[in-house]
């Protein structure tokens, strides 16, 4: 490697000037736990609260910070510098560095086990990007920035602007003389509904980092989820602005591909439509393109899944085209996405699959279900909905994805959590230790083709 990376019109290139195409994958569920990776319910925050109140606090913690010690090793970063990526963007969760009761007083914890990564993915030649996956306050509607609710709170309370300002200020401090952190991803996926929040924020946080940390790069998501840049005016120095892009066909709901989803058609060309929609921005600007997050999910029928196979080599290929980096998500799960699985006969998923599968008759996790589990509830909901409210559209996603919310998300998945830690009641320090540990990598399952389509697109 040659010191800093940073941009130049519409390349990331290193100190010397030569191209960095950014690579990699997304280290999902490690320090930003989410329902469907390891197979929890609703949101972190409070499934967490519910183990401690079976395990009490000191085992609770105990099995947690094991969890995360084995979850991502010198052994994964091995793995993915042998399947020819370069780099690895880090989702992380507030609550690692600082506590609600305690706002403002940083955990050391939380930054010493990001430097373990961090230092990891160095040794084998892997770039690291920090990306704030959950905001105090939270900067989405969803699960995965560890919200209870369905209102993201972030952008209507300064407090919670200000904590997130003064994470980002100690991080910058701490990794500012850090050449393999390529940079920092302030925030995940906002969701600011007024337009008027999103713009001013992302300048102040921009200010607040180069006052500490003047040369790493800052990857800004575009607002509604990282798919609209409307709030962006002219582009800022050393930024990359940040699309993400899913395809429909490849979610749990997808129609056959090339087919229809829900009523639209999606083949090759959708998919280079969506993309360039996505990154209009980017490309009016001249400034570099990188897919934050892609990636079709697998069911584990083979002619289904030999479709999302097929949308991935179309998205690969297209951002290739495009000289777009990118990063999949995710690395590692229990089954639904990750390049590495957790085995089916692991001690967790023998205690857990029972639960598992009844968030899935549920539709309790938004990542992996339909939206159309429990016809004889949620259909009929969805139709009273329509019937009553034909007008309602609520942000970001309409009404129909507002009910499920409310419904599905919350109304199910939040009792679930109890249903989840009372599986701890009982289990032996020894048992929580087998349960955390069947998540090391010797003890998983590599999505061996999943790794050989990725290798040979970085080639």
């Amino acid at each position: 490697m040659s010191g800093f990376l940073r941009t130049d019109s519409t390349r990331v290139v290193d100190e010397a000037g030569n191209p960095v195409r950014l690579l990699g994958v997304g280290l999902g569920g490690w320090m930003n736990m989410e329902n469907f990776i390891t197979g929890y319910a609703a949101n972190e925050s409070m499934m967490r609260a519910e183990v401690a109140r079976v395990l009490g606090a000191e085992r609770a913690e105990g099995f947690f910070d094991r969890l995360l010690d084995v979850f991502f090793t010198d052994a994964d970063a091995e793995l993915l510098a042998r399947a020819g990526m370069n780099s690895v963007r880090i989702p992380v969760n507030y609550r690692h560095f600082e506590q609600d009761s305690a706002p403002f007083t940083l955990l050391e914890k939380g930054f010493e086990r990001l430097d373990r990564v961090i230092a990891s993915c160095a040794r084998h030649g892997l770039y690291t990007i920090i990306d704030l996956h959950a905001l105090p306050g939270a900067q989405n509607h969803h699960w995965h920035s560890d919200n209870p609710t369905h209102v993201p709170l972030l952008w209507q309370h300064p407090h919670f602007q200000d904590r997130a300002v003064h994470l980002w200020e100690a991080l910058a401090d701490r990794y500012r003389d850090n050449p393999w952190v390529a940079g920092y991803n302030p925030i995940n996926e906002p969701a600011d509904e007024s337009r008027t929040a999103l713009g001013p924020f992302s300048q102040r946080l921009l200010s607040a980092i180069r006052a500490i940390d003047p040369r790493h790069i800052l990857f800004l998501d575009g607002n509604t989820y990282s798919t609209e840049f409307d709030v962006f005016t002219e582009p800022w120095d050393n930024v990359v602005y940040t699309c993400h892009d899913y395809a429909s066909a490849g979610l749990t709901y997808g129609g056959p591909y090339p087919g229809f989803t829900r009523g639209t058609w999606v083949d090759r060309d959708v998919l280079e439509q969506k993309f360039r929609q996505r990154t209009e921005y980017c490309r009016r600007t001249g400034t570099p393109i990188w897919v934050g997050e892609f990636g079709p999910v697998y069911t584990g029928k083979p002619e289904v899944d030999e479709q999302r196979y097929r949308i991935l080599e179309d998205q690969l290929d297209i951002y290739r085209r495009y000289d777009a980096s990118w990063s999949i998500w995710t690395y590692k799960d229990i089954g639904l996405q990750g390049l590495v699985t957790v085995s089916p006969d692991s001690p967790y998923l023998s205690r857990f699959s029972g639960f598992v599968a009844k968030k899935a008759r549920l539709g309790a996790d938004k990542w992996g279900a339909t939206g159309r589990e429990m016809p004889e509830v949620t259909l009929a909901v969805q139709e009273l909905m329509a019937r009553e409210f034909p007008e309602f559209s609520p942000y970001p996603w309409g009404r129909e994805d507002w009910t499920r919310t409310l419904l599905m998300n919350i109304l199910y998945a939040q009792p679930l959590t109890v249903e989840y830690a009372e599986l701890f009641r009982g289990l032996s320090d020894e048992d929580l230790s087998d349960l955390a540990d069947s998540f090391t990598l010797d003890r998983c399952v590599v999505r061996e083709r999943l790794v050989d389509t990725l290798k040979r697109h970085a080639g």
